[in-house]
């Protein structure tokens, strides 16, 4: 590999969460980058080799009118009188629709395995990890959001017995400043040697 740690630290260090504030509406996301962005989600670390990640692909501007009709909907149930707000529901609905491609996150163990749910879950989130990444290693803007609609989007998404929705991944051509910095505390505060 002709990667050096220095250039991975650099990508892992610039990786930001980017909202849909930021994305550029109507700019499409090409299928063949999204196949390889899954792709690269699908090398994941696995134990046992049980590839727990399942992937639903909004591509479509009808498949993300879709999932943006399902979040409006779901919030507008799902809301007290009193807590309702139109603003928000509309806001629930607009996210897919600025999005170039929402993808459905969701986990399906292996019964068989035996393995703890947490190692299944920690195998997703790397597959979202490696994505995320690549995302940031071409100037596309994404992020992972977990709103109750999505964490309970089972029927909504036709899942098989066992699977559940993680949430969803945005991802979208965007314009945020890229001088926005990250921040961390110090990994020694963090770090005990034994």
């Amino acid at each position: 590999m002709n990667i050096s740690l220095a250039q991975i630290s650099e990508l892992i260090k610039n990786r930001r969460a980017v909202f849909p504030k930021f994305y550029i509406p109507g700019k499409p996301i090409d299928k063949a980058i999204i196949e390889q962005l899954l792709e690269n989600g699908n090398w994941a670390p696995t134990h046992k080799r049980t590839e727990p990640w399942r992937f639903r692909v909004f591509h479509s501007e009808a498949s993300r009118q879709k999932l943006s009709d399902y979040l409006s909907e779901f919030y507008k149930k799902n809301t007290p009188e009193e807590l309702f707000s139109e603003e928000k529901m509309k806001g629930a609905g607009a996210n897919p629709l600025r999005a170039g491609a929402v993808i459905a996150i969701v986990l399906r163990p292996d019964p068989a395995a035996n393995l703890p749910e947490f190692e299944e879950i920690a195998s997703v989130a790397m597959a979202v990890q490696n994505m995320w990444l690549s995302c940031a290693a071409i100037g596309l803007g994404s992020y992972w959001s977990t709103p109750r609609a999505s964490l309970e989007a089972n029927e909504f998404l036709n899942l098989e017995a066992g699977e559940r929705c993680l949430g969803l991944f945005y991802m979208a051509w965007h314009e945020m400043p890229s001088d926005v910095q990250g921040k961390r505390g110090d990994v020694a505060e963090k770090t005990v040697w034994e």
